[in-house]
């Protein structure tokens, strides 16, 4: 089966087809750590996830490179105001980030660059692009000209004449135009800074990501990723600086080939950001819910929608996956999952809805679609069909987290669970209630069937 990716540079939905079929290379912008992630930030880090999962089903070798922010002038200023240095700010940050997003399932990026590790890198990059004429100083600043660059603006496909100054900076009149963007800045007193070429200073936020791809993945690579914010000016600016490296303007495919672009989280439709105040904190969700029910709010809109958060939808999809562990415990079979079956239809029909641009919507039909096919077919057939739920939920991230087998825990269960049974046989039933509580209060639910006792774990 055949990918396709929905590319923001192109406006077309493309096959995707890899610059070297041994090794997949994928960049996503990842998180300015100087306070917790919201629910916002994580929709990023579980769809990219997602897309490094399914590429793997085709390429043995997906090399993802996500960045870590790590100097800022909003950490500087969160370090100021905690009264901490930067660096135990970042760390701290850094660290949380990636505990919150393995509750959701996503697994660390192949290598997770910080930007203070690779600042001479940034500064070779920028000296090229002053040789090159592309760059410039004013007022201890050096910016990129977009003047210089023929095709800013083809990603986000704004008129120059129209686009108005988008950059973490204000609008200066040291700028020769609007869109000009910060490449290097001076540090001035107890700011941290580097040594340059043009004295003591810190690099601007878009240059990190530039020289951060170049370095560990080189150029161009497959498919750039993040959420649709970035879209202007951040990538625009990416392009445009890492597009002048040579001679010439290169096209903006000589950066990378896809561009990947999630939607907005939202609250009651407006866009879930810090400055609006309106945020949901990942860590204060999972305090009232399971990671996967996170997760799977995050992947039941298609990726390049937005996905309008409610508690109403958390609920829902907690209850979805408390029937879907009830599913799975009563005809879980490792036999089932080991085997090995050649020709699983049912899986390439559900494996062919994410090859499709991650149609995740379409996905969980097709998975809840299987579900229900189960209880009316043969033995022969159910092993299929059971197999492809059991790889379709490992692909989604939202398997059943318990599969351990609770050693510790399972000889005090099938003890509980024989002695219910003969109570039951011997028509004690009060007995029975009582060990079914017991067995409620250790988070176990269970079903009597014509095979037996079935168990399964609730928390």
């Amino acid at each position: 089966m055949k990918i396709y990716l929905s590319d923001t540079l192109s406006k077309k939905k493309k096959e995707f087809i890899p610059i070297d079929h041994k090794n997949v290379r994928i960049y996503a912008c990842g998180p300015t750590v100087y306070n917790f992630p919201h629910f916002g930030n994580a929709r990023m880090a579980v769809v990219t996830d997602l897309l490094v999962r399914v590429l793997k089903q085709k390429y043995k070798k997906v090399t993802f490179i996500s960045n870590i922010t790590d100097i800022d002038d909003k950490i500087i200023e969160a370090a100021k105001e905690q009264n901490v240095t930067i660096g135990e700010l970042t760390n701290k940050y850094h660290l949380i980030y990636n505990q919150d997003m393995e509750s959701l399932g996503v697994s660390l990026p192949t290598f997770q660059p910080k930007a203070t590790d690779y600042i001479a890198d940034m500064i070779d990059f920028i000296k090229i692009l002053v040789d090159n004429k592309c760059a410039y100083e004013s007022d201890g600043n050096i910016l990129f000209d977009t003047d210089s660059y023929k095709y800013y603006g083809a990603l986000s496909k704004r008129v120059m004449n129209d686009q108005k100054t988008g950059t973490r900076v204000k609008k200066a009149n040291y700028k020769r135009n609007d869109n000009d963007f910060i490449l290097w800045k001076p540090s001035f007193k107890n700011e941290p800074g580097w040594d340059s070429p043009w004295g003591l200073g810190r690099p601007g936020w878009h240059i990190e990501c530039s020289a951060m791809s170049k370095k560990c993945l080189g150029l161009p690579f497959d498919i750039h990723c993040g959420g649709v914010d970035l879209t202007f000016p951040h990538h625009e600016n990416e392009i445009a600086q890492s597009c002048s490296l040579g001679n010439g303007n290169l096209k903006p495919e000589s950066f990378c080939n896809y561009w990947f672009h999630n939607g907005f989280v939202t609250f009651d439709n407006i866009k879930m950001s810090k400055s609006l105040g309106n945020i949901k904190l990942v860590r204060d969700l999972l305090k009232k819910y399971e990671g996967r029910v996170l997760r799977l709010c995050l992947l039941s809109a298609h990726y390049k929608q937005p996905l309008d958060f409610s508690e109403n939808s958390l609920k829902q999809f907690k209850n979805y996956l408390h029937k879907l562990d009830y599913f799975y415990n009563v005809n879980f079979s490792e036999e089932y999952e080991r085997e090995k079956i050649v020709n699983n239809n049912y899986f390439e029909e559900f494996l062919s809805s994410l090859f499709d641009d991650i149609n995740t919507p379409k996905a969980l039909r097709i998975l809840n679609d299987h579900i229900s096919k189960v209880r009316n077919t043969t033995l022969t057939e159910k092993k299929i069909i059971l197999q492809s739920i059991f790889k379709s939920l490992k692909i989604l991230g939202i398997e059943k987290s318990s599969l351990n087998k609770l050693e510790n825990d399972k000889g005090e269960i099938m003890k509980l669970i024989k002695e219910r049974e003969n109570a039951r046989k011997n028509k004690n039933f009060n007995l029975a209630d009582e060990l079914r509580d017991k067995l409620k209060k250790m988070h176990i639910e269970i079903e009597d069937t014509p095979d037996g006792t079935k168990w399964f774990k609730t928390k």
